[in-house]
Formats: structure tokens, sequence, C-alpha cells
């Protein structure tokens, strides 16, 4: 068998840094512990699997697909820079002409679409509430020592811890604070979090980012994810209320890095757009 497969460099316009994704298009239906398999193959923070639902379908001309992610552990509800890949293997490698493309994931109808050169997705919003701090404080003393915290909030809906860090901090403190996620595995007591946002406010006069954060989920095998989605799926949420703003402009401080610029909705949902670098073209053959 063989499966087109596509390794693209997202939330960003130069190849090897941004995310990288694995992108598979799938012209039948592929047995399920194959999915797996491939991914722990593939060994990217995702891999994206992108298939035709009915028989007729074209990847060049469709307009809607089914799309599952996988990390090296296993398949996860939500994934925005491995969907802003699946866009970027159907816009630009495929050639696909429709001005929106539809997902049908785990998450429900998520959309992609063109405008300039960025692919914008439509992601579903999600509100993280005050979090008790006694809680999760062992969690917090694991990821950032002695900083002082201002807030700490929870999404229920992503199991998203969301960590901000007190205002005095500037983003180098953020880039340079040396973590050990593996530690967290451990220090995670409540058994609702899989994923840690460490935050901190940006410098918005004038051209700056808005804000900066940084993302981990040990708990999906992935130790530091570049640049995350679904977690800008939580923080637009949370720096929209603090900054009083819709529009903004994030970074993601990891070794790699990526910018995303989001747009907040009326309706419940984030329009998150970014660049991307296709940087690696083949097939799988087993």
């Amino acid at each position: 068998m063989q499966i087109p497969v596509f390794t693209v460099d997202a939330f960003t316009n130069q190849p090897f840094s941004g995310n990288p994704a694995a992108v598979c298009l799938l012209e039948n239906d592929l047995d399920e512990d194959l999915h797996q398999k491939i991914a722990t193959e593939m060994n990217l923070s995702e891999t994206a699997f992108i298939r035709k639902l009915k028989p007729g379908d074209d990847f060049a001309k469709s307009s809607c697909f089914g799309l599952r992610w996988f990390t090296p552990a296993n398949e996860v509800p939500l994934c925005g820079h491995a969907t802003l890949a699946s866009a970027a293997v159907l816009f630009h490698v495929q050639k696909n002409a429709n001005s929106v493309l539809t997902f049908v994931t785990l998450s429900g109808e998520l959309k992609a679409r063109q405008v300039k050169d960025h692919i914008v997705l439509d992601l579903p919003l999600y509100t993280a509430y005050p979090q008790e701090l006694k809680e999760v404080e062992e969690l917090i003393k694991a990821a950032v020592g002695d900083m002082i915290v201002q807030d700490v909030r929870y999404s229920p809906d992503t199991k998203k811890l969301l960590v901000r860090l007190s205002d005095t901090y500037e983003r180098s403190v953020l880039e340079d604070l040396k973590v050990s996620a593996q530690r967290f595995l451990s220090a995670e007591k409540t058994g609702k979090v899989k994923g840690l946002i460490l935050t901190v406010k940006g410098n918005s006069s004038g051209k700056g980012h808005d804000f900066y954060s940084r993302y981990f989920a040990p708990w999906y095998g992935i130790l530091e994810d570049p640049v995350t989605g679904s977690a800008h799926a939580v923080l637009s949420s949370y720096w929209s209320e603090q900054l009083g703003k819709k529009e903004m402009l994030a970074f993601q401080c990891s070794r790699r890095g990526g910018e995303l610029k989001i747009s907040v909705r009326g309706d419940g949902r984030v329009d998150i757009a970014g660049q991307t670098a296709v940087v690696l073209k083949g097939n799988l053959t087993f």
C-alpha cells in the first residue's frame, strides 16, 4: 500500500520553524490500528489523516473531507496546527480551488479559507474558568518554581490549565524558563489536566504581540509543542477578555517559535490565521 504523505511547518513561512505536522491523504479507508502506527512512525507532535467522505470525492475538487489527528501516543479531539497543515496540502499541493474547505472532525465541523498569504482556521472558542490554586499548586511549582503567578484558569472542555505569569515578566523570561515537562505527570494529582499553558502579557503598543505563551502536553506524549492552535482557542478567549480586544497578534515562544493572528468572533468561535511551509513530499509504503 502507498499513502501520499507531506510534512508541513505550520504558523510560519520559514522552513524548519513553526510547528511541523505530517499529513496523509487517504484514498481508501485505513485499518483503524494503522492510524496510530503511522503517527508513531512519523514521530511528530501530530499526524493528520484527510479522508474522502464519498467515493466520488476528489482532493483537488471537493470542499468537504474527514480529518483526524494522532500524536505518537494517541488520538486527540482537536489540533489547530495539523488542520492548518492539512488545508495547506489541499490548497497549495493539490491546488484545490474551493474558497472554503470544511473538515468533519471529533470537534465538529472546522473550516479553513485562504486570505492573501495566510490560511484562516475557524475554531471553537473555549472559556477558561478561575481555578482553585491549592488543587494545582504542585503542578505549577513543577513548571515555574517560585515565579510570581498572576492568574490560574482551567478549561474543562479542553482539559487545559492556563497559568498567567506576573505582568512584571518580559517575553525573555518565558523563553528562558527551563522546564522538565516529564515531572508534570507526577505533579498533576487531580486527573483533570491534559495540557499546561504558560502565558505572559505582551507589549502590544504599536505592532508588538498582545501575548506570549508556551504549551506542554506530556499527558499526550508531547513534552513541549512548538505552536498550538488548540491552546490558542483557550488563550484567545482569556486574553480577549483581559485586554478588551477582539483582534490580537500572538507568539508562541518555543525554540522553533510561531505567530498567530487572532480574531475573536461574536458567535462563540475564533478565527486563527497562520502561514505554512511544505518541507517534505513523499509516500508511505507498507
